[in-house]
């Protein structure tokens, strides 16, 4: 047992906190292929344009992209979401930032000084510019793996992985600065910087050049269902470099012309007389001219003429060693060119393919995960010098994750596969039936395989697996990727109208319940509808069905029969349960099923949110004279409407004295915090205060009676950490991986609550049954004093309103939130209404007398969504009004409208 208490002492990979999306139904009967809805939504920065790139540049890795933004005058590409492993998401909220770095150096040194001080590995000597917190981070997973996993590489791997260790510092440092950049890009070696860390950059870049020889590889290369061969260049071959030359790899225009920044690339433009409104025309129209215009001769042209259109205004010197002059061959205009812009460019480098694919192998093995960031590693390692405190729990790290280095590769295999499908029915516009066609081919390739896996796959659940090892484990085999794919075929199946194959495929999946367990609510929906409208088509009926409408009749109380089934799942997450419910309704009246055996489910009927507006006087500003971004947010319009870089407008609080105090900003304490009370409310001003539309509406609630916060979802988020607070922590296999975790790997993904449904369930009913306030009670005695770092839970928080809102809170309204949570944490922690209110329990004396003692008269719970003008419900949003309302808690539309406009 390893418990963290020392302060001395990190996607999805499938799973996306998006709602399930309307690409995943099969409800459209049409012949034709519409135009899908983006799966993934992506959360852009402030300001960003979803429609700027190209939706195919976004997700492939290996393109070779523009140049880097070196240049103010480039245009700026759309950025890739912020993206965090499952290992960040489960570590505290660490700062990762250049003064964080510098406390770690700090440390290494002071633990260098002291005499029997060790490095954090292998006793490494630390010294300033000689040792990094990127390298350390690299080395300490490659350690890793090889010390535990090393089985799962073979010799020509190893081989490489002894070069690298041969490397000196300086070089191992570029290169790990390059590889976090997540790309193989071309770089140029006279913009790379680094010069605190590399003294000698040259013989840095030549030592990663270097060609290396391997021995032959062992192992035999293997094929996969759905794709032939691995990918061009990805293999080791019988050399190796960790870095590649410009000079012998870039060989075409196009390869070049995207080195160019957006200056270089315009004086260019302008000597080959082509013209565009961006980099994207320019490119294409140089691109496009110069390949018309081979076989022209360019003898006449001399360097003199040509030194003022080559080098641009910023890119410094002209005269250097990188930039001789361009031999002029007149019969080839693309050499040409080529010759011209790398004399412009200089010597670049970029990371060779084979050992980049070897390395991403290493960190895939190290986190459980395909997707990692600069920060994944380093916040390991600065979580070990935070102050913080966590809950005690036992560390466990499988070394048998991948039980070969062929179901590894396999792993691999089938991502780029998946990537294939996903690119061709949501990256890539409205698909057409030849690609279609292509993936219902790779459905075709990967089923066998599938169902292969899947029977192994029971097998060692039924045999080996005892403590729900297997739940996260099953999320790196290739039958989860598998289960995927087989999901996606099913869906083309029903756009080509083959119903009786895609039932055959949805029975197989349902028959399953190891992987994706998350999708078993649509694929029931998907199941009933096939039967109620056409499987009376396509499968035998009873013998005393003649006709074709007791034929219908008949699958439709099949189709009933597959609705039930799908509710008393408990796999069936709940927010499928309103679909289903609606459907059992349909068909029992379609039935003319008797009343007395007709399911009731008014317990749970939806009701829309009722309706509240709440008037206040809005404040607005006329616009600045500076010209900053935080004073351009909001301007005024000739008919005083305001018009925002954001939606954020400024109200007169109604009631500056909020009777309830407020947690504090700050989502994690430290655990030098040595507060011993929840923060109080701080007085207020005496003139009108300034506040947010949202606090404004909750000082209006507070006249009405109610106490609350401005919370969203934190304080539900507070509450499940207090009601599950043990079973978080409850031994699992694989989950924790550092001493530094504030929640399991696996609580943002669908293997959660499969692999603790026996403890989560008894828990819902301890709730149910009105034990809300004895847990919350319990976890705040065990850990308020030392501030535990536990996934959710805020601090700040007063004890007295958390007992108070869990004994106004009806249990199973309570119970049912938590279910929500508890089955998908990950996607659901989005759209909560943004007020949680709650009137106290009233006491009151009995009407017959004080013999009688005292009447308690139960509070009351309610969610509130505050809405301006022109502001709609998100689809998270809706989903949560659904299930408050269908458990039995009010919520109310509240808006806000302004009587009084004020100009200051």
């Amino acid at each position: 047992m390893l418990a963290t208490s020392s302060p001395s002492k990190h996607n999805a990979m499938l799973g996306r906190p998006v709602p399930h999306s309307k690409s995943t139904r099969y409800d459209q009967d049409d012949e034709d292929f519409p135009t899908p809805s983006a799966k993934r939504v992506r959360h852009e920065t402030h300001g960003s344009s979803p429609n700027k790139a190209s939706p195919r540049k976004r997700w492939i890795k290996d393109e070779i992209p523009d140049s880097d933004p070196d240049s103010e005058s480039e245009e700026i590409e759309e950025q890739p979401r912020d993206r965090r492993t499952d290992l960040e998401i489960a570590l505290p909220p660490i700062q990762t930032d250049r003064e964080a770095i510098e406390a770690y150096e700090a440390t290494r040194a002071a633990e260098q000084a002291e005499p029997d001080g060790e490095g954090i590995q292998d006793g490494r000597e630390w010294v300033r510019g000689k040792s990094s917190i990127y390298v350390d981070a690299f080395n300490l997973a490659l350690d890793k793996v090889l010390e535990e996993e090393g089985h799962l590489f073979d010799e020509a791997e190893h081989t490489v992985f002894s070069a690298w260790r041969d490397l000196n510092y300086e070089a191992q440092y570029l290169y790990v600065r390059l590889f976090l950049r997540k790309t193989s890009s071309w770089h140029r070696t006279q913009r790379l910087g680094y010069h605190s860390d590399i003294a000698d950059l040259p013989t840095a870049i030549d030592n990663l050049q270097i060609s290396r020889t391997l021995p032959s590889p062992s192992a035999e290369v293997e094929e996969h269902p759905g794709e032939d061969e691995a990918p061009e260049g990805t293999t080791l071959t019988s050399a190796f470099s960790f870095a590649d030359k410009s000079a012998d790899c870039i060989q075409d225009l196009e390869e070049a012309s995207s080195l160019l920044l957006l200056d270089e690339l315009k004086a260019l433009a302008k000597d080959a007389k082509v013209h565009g409104k961006n980099k994207k025309e320019l490119l294409r129209a140089f691109r496009r001219t110069s390949g018309k215009q081979t076989g022209l001769g360019f003898a006449s042209l001399k360097r003199s003429d040509t030194d003022g259109s080559i080098v641009s205004t910023n890119s410094g010197v002209a005269d250097n060693d990188d930039r001789e002059s361009p031999s002029i061959r007149p019969g080839n205009r693309d050499a040409y060119w080529i010759e011209k812009i790398m004399a412009e460019t200089g010597t670049c480098i970029r990371l060779s393919l084979p050992t980049l694919k070897l390395f991403e192998r290493v960190h895939l093995v190290f986190y459980r995960s395909t997707e990692w960031t600069e920060k994944s590693l380093t916040t390991i390692i600065l979580a070990q010098i935070a102050r913080w405190n966590f809950p005690e729990y036992i560390v466990s790290r499988s070394a048998n994750i991948f039980a070969s280095r062929s179901l590894l590769l396999e792993f691999e295999a089938s991502l780029r596969t998946q990537f294939r499908i996903d690119n061709v029915l949501e990256f890539s516009g409205t698909p057409t039936k030849d690609t279609l066609h292509d993936v219902l081919d790779i459905f075709d390739q990967v089923y066998p395989r599938w169902k292969v896996l899947l029977a192994d796959e029971q097998r060692k659940e039924d045999s080996i697996y005892s403590t729900g090892e297997g739940a996260y484990l099953r999320r790196l085999s290739p039958a989860w990727v598998y289960t995927r794919i087989v999901h996606k075929g099913a869906y083309v199946l029903g756009k080509f109208k083959k119903h009786l194959r895609e039932h055959e495929v949805l029975c197989d999946l349902l028959q399953q319940r190891l992987f994706h367990t998350s999708r078993r609510g649509d694929w029931y929906q998907r199941k009933a509808l096939l039967e109620e409208h056409y499987m009376h088509l396509h499968l035998p009926s009873p013998a005393d069905c003649k006709d074709t409408e007791s034929k219908k009749k008949q699958w439709k109380r099949v189709a009933l029969r597959t609705c039930e089934e799908g509710l008393q799942d408990q796999l069936t997450h709940l927010i499928f349960h309103h679909d289903l419910q609606k459907r059992t309704m349909k068909l029992e009246k379609q039935l003319k099923v008797p009343k007395r055996l007709q399911h009731d489910f008014q317990h749970v009927l939806l009701t829309k949110a009722a309706e509240r507006t709440f008037e206040g006087i809005r404040i607005e500003r006329p616009p600045s004279t500076n010209n900053s971004r935080r004073n351009s947010e909001q301007t005024l319009t000739p008919l005083g409407n305001p018009t925002r870089r954001s939606t954020k407008t400024i109200w007169l609080d109604p009631c500056p004295a909020p009777p309830a105090p407020r947690p504090q900003p700050s989502k994690q304490p430290k655990a030098s915090d040595t507060q011993d009370s929840a923060p109080q409310a701080t007085e207020p001003s005496p003139r009108e205060a300034e506040c947010s539309v949202e606090e404004m509406c909750l000082s209006s609630y507070r006249l009405l009676g109610y106490k609350g916060y401005h919370t969203e979802s934190g304080l539900l988020k507070t509450l499940f950490a207090y009601l599950f607070a043990d079973i978080l922590f409850l031994y699992i296999p694989n989950v924790f991986q550092t001493a530094f975790q504030t929640c399991p790997l696996d609580l943002h993904t669908d293997a959660f609550y499969p692999s603790r449904m026996s403890e989560v369930n008894g828990r819902l009913n301890l709730i149910s049954n009105g034990g809300a306030q004895g847990l919350v009670r319990g976890v705040w005695e065990e850990h308020w004093e030392r501030r535990t770092c536990i996934v959710g839970l805020d601090w700040g928080f007063a004890l007295a309103d958390l007992l108070e809102v869990t004994r106004v809170f009806p249990p199973e309204a309570l119970s049912t939130v938590m279910r929500v949570l508890v089955q998908e944490y990950g996607q659901r922690g989005g759209g909560v209404p943004d007020l949680f209110l709650w009137k106290p329990a009233v006491h009151a004396a009995s009407a017959q007398g004080e013999a009688d003692g005292v009447e308690e008269q139960r509070g009351e719970v309610m969610f509130a969504e505050v809405k301006s003008e022109n502001d709609r419900l998100s689809d998270t949003q809706r989903m949560w009004i659904d299930v408050l309302s269908g458990a039995g808690v009010r919520v109310e539309l509240c808006h806000a409208v302004a009587k009084e406009v004020r100009v200051q």
